[in-house]
């Protein structure tokens, strides 16, 4: 294994640990929770990682919280489509901005949508239309992309961004 991909490991290792103690950092919104550090991680993960590393954390983070009973299934799609779609917004256009508004369709749109098949097929919930999921999903993961674009604008004006970056790369 090559050590920059050791390197990337390593470091998605410790998003995906941030993301499940973070959790316990959530409140309840229409029988989801909310955690808005998942969203954090999303973007730092894009960020730094690229979507598939992203991804992977999301979906780690997600089985964590609900194996130790902190999430409800619900994590996996939200966090997951967060993950996914600002990874590759980041990828494609290397646009803070951009990769905060992916964050919040991700998950708050797409992953708000996919949450009510798992609530009404998994979790035997009877969400009362298809799009019950979405707003809180969008108030978590507003402040969680908020969060994450202050910590990178911060880690871009001091030049911690660029010097992270390099030593993943190395």
């Amino acid at each position: 294994m090559k050590t920059a991909s050791v390197k990337k490991l390593a470091l998605a290792g410790i998003l995906c640990a941030v993301a499940v103690a973070g959790s316990l950092l959530s409140f309840p919104v229409f029988g989801s929770k909310c955690a808005p550090v998942q969203h954090m991680v999303n973007v730092l993960c894009a960020v730094f990682l690229g979507p598939w590393y992203g991804l992977a954390a999301a979906f780690v983070a997600s089985l964590l919280r609900n194996l130790l009973g902190w999430g409800s299934l619900l994590a996996f799609p939200g966090s997951m489509c967060g993950a996914l779609l600002c990874g590759l917004a980041y990828r494609m256009t290397k646009n803070l901005p951009a990769t905060l508004a992916a964050e919040v369709l991700g998950t708050g749109v797409l992953g708000g949508l996919a949450a009510y098949p798992v609530a009404k097929e998994l979790m035997g919930l009877t969400p009362e239309t298809y799009t019950v999921y979405i707003i809180p999903f969008l108030i978590s993961t507003a402040a969680g992309s908020i969060l994450a674009g202050l910590l990178v604008y911060a880690l871009r004006k001091n030049g911690a961004l660029n010097a992270m970056r390099s030593a993943l790369e190395r």
